[in-house]
């Protein structure tokens, strides 16, 4: 019997260099969009990869099947190609949210209006951020937003910082540091995974007393606790989170008083930032900034990126005295906003003063639209799909929409859906399809069906949304 003949060793001169790599008409291209230095990272992570693949396959590979200079090549500007494709799915990229969930925290939340949009676009140039063009002198950051605020809520004064949990730390660190804060056991919520309240407590530096339990707690609770320690009672609106049943909580405007009477500021955490009663869009549990203030809340912090219908920030009004005191902490500097965050709220903020906010609020406007009025545009999006299509069964179906973002868990507005269903494809493959479209349309599956709600589709998007569908079969 002939003994095997062993494997000749690999030759890694055949691996193209990385001067080779970026000297091709593939990097060229490749450069104008990623520019050379990091081509020259992609390009040297694609020689380790061949080199890597050469080692691997040495034991395994013979002569006659082993790859050639020109093979590799290739086979490096494929990979090149590949790693910049990749590069660009992760960059932040316009989609087009056909979820039915309004304020979609993976999507971004609230979409921003028109006049929010060219806010934004008028001050990324140089603008009167904390200028005073009238005196010609310095003026102080966020006024107009502030004073919108304070005419919106009823509030003494306010303040914006980047978000939630940055004025939640910011009134629990300056109000309550070194002393106590009191909070219901029912409202130690936790919300997204990355907001829990005793871990913000704990980083101000109060100590936290919870009172009460999960599903009850009285007045009585909370009076038993106070002391000479205490510095705040903290309410929190649970968000997304709902006990339901046998529970008890105190009205706002008894724990005001009661709080006032012992000597100790309230707080109220209020999440999501009603500024105008929507009992009659299936809200009926969401704090109204202006009545919180009405009813004794001594600071009142909630979100601009939810219900209010504008960019992420942490909204905080309440007492004069108070939210002076917040804004000359230096922890405020590091927690305060950039101008195009406060050009969206202002322009935001001015809609909801004028009244408009139903007509130009994207995130409002789509609370506010009805079952039948989904109905007709999907109806007649539907009559543009079917002469469009083959193999491809669309119909038109009932269902909910979602409020989303924390707010409003059991509110679910009545829709009708486009449901897609392909004679060959699976639902999870036709999904995939229209989530990898120019641009990205994010659908829901459900029983074996792409589901398709317009109520958070643009008129301007549905275009994109057909040529979309009508691809999946082409």
């Amino acid at each position: 019997m002939s003994e095997p003949v062993p494997n000749k060793p690999i030759d890694l001169r055949e691996l193209p260099s990385v001067d080779q790599l970026l000297k091709t008409g593939a990097a060229q291209k490749l450069q104008t969009q990623v520019g050379v230095t990091r081509l020259k990272v992609i390009a040297r992570a694609v020689t380790d990869e061949l080199r890597a693949k050469l080692h691997a396959a040495a034991s395994v590979s013979n002569d006659s099947n082993r790859p050639n200079r020109e093979s590799l090549l290739n086979e490096a500007i494929e990979r090149m190609e590949a790693h910049v494709v990749a590069d660009d799915s992760s960059a932040l990229k316009r989609v087009v949210n056909a979820t039915g969930v309004i304020l979609h925290t993976n999507l971004g939340r609230a979409p921003l209006s028109q006049s929010a949009r060219d806010s934004v676009a008028l001050a990324a140039g140089y603008c009167t951020l904390e200028y005073d063009s009238e005196s010609g002198t310095r003026g102080r950051r966020g006024t107009r937003v502030e004073e919108l605020l304070i005419e919106l809520t009823g509030a003494q004064d306010a303040l914006v910082v980047n978000n939630c949990a940055a004025a939640a730390l910011l009134v629990l660190t300056v109000l309550a540091r070194d002393g106590e804060t009191i909070v219901s056991r029912g409202e130690l919520v936790e919300i997204g995974g990355d907001f829990r309240v005793p871990d913000v407590m704990a980083n101000s530096g109060t100590l936290m007393v919870d009172v009460g339990t999960t599903n009850r707690t009285h007045l009585e609770d909370y009076l038993r606790a106070i002391n000479e320690r205490t510095r705040l009672i903290m309410r929190v609106h649970p968000s997304n989170y709902r006990v339901v049943g046998f529970t008890a909580t105190p009205d706002l405007s008894e724990l005001a008083s009661m709080a006032h009477q012992s000597g100790v500021l309230l707080y109220e955490d209020a999440g999501s930032g009603v500024l105008r009663d929507l009992v009659n869009y299936g809200l009926k549990d969401e704090p109204i900034i202006s009545r919180s203030i009405a009813d004794g809340a001594d600071v009142v912090s909630f979100s601009g990126d939810k219900l209010l219908g504008a960019t992420q920030a942490g909204l905080i009004v309440g007492r004069r005295e108070i939210i002076e005191r917040l804004r000359k902490h230096s922890l405020y500097r590091a927690l305060r906003v950039d101008k195009l965050t406060l050009a969206a709220l202002q322009a935001t903020l001015t809609a909801h003063r004028r009244g408009t906010l139903f007509e130009e609020v994207p995130a409002l406007r789509m609370l506010a639209m009805t079952k039948a009025e989904v109905a007709e545009r999907a109806e007649k999006f539907l009559s543009q799909v079917a002469p469009n299509t083959t193999d491809l069964i669309v119909s038109l179906v009932e269902g909910e929409s979602a409020v989303g973002g924390g707010s409003g868990p059991n509110t679910h507005p009545p829709t009708v859906l486009i449901a897609l269903k392909h004679s060959s494809l699976s639902a999870d493959e036709l999904e995939r399809r229209l989530r990898t479209s120019s641009p990205p349309v994010i659908a829901r599956v459900a029983e074996g069906k792409v589901l398709i709600d317009l109520r958070t589709v643009a008129s301007s998007e549905e275009s994109e949304v057909l040529d979309a569908i009508i691809r999946l079969t082409s």
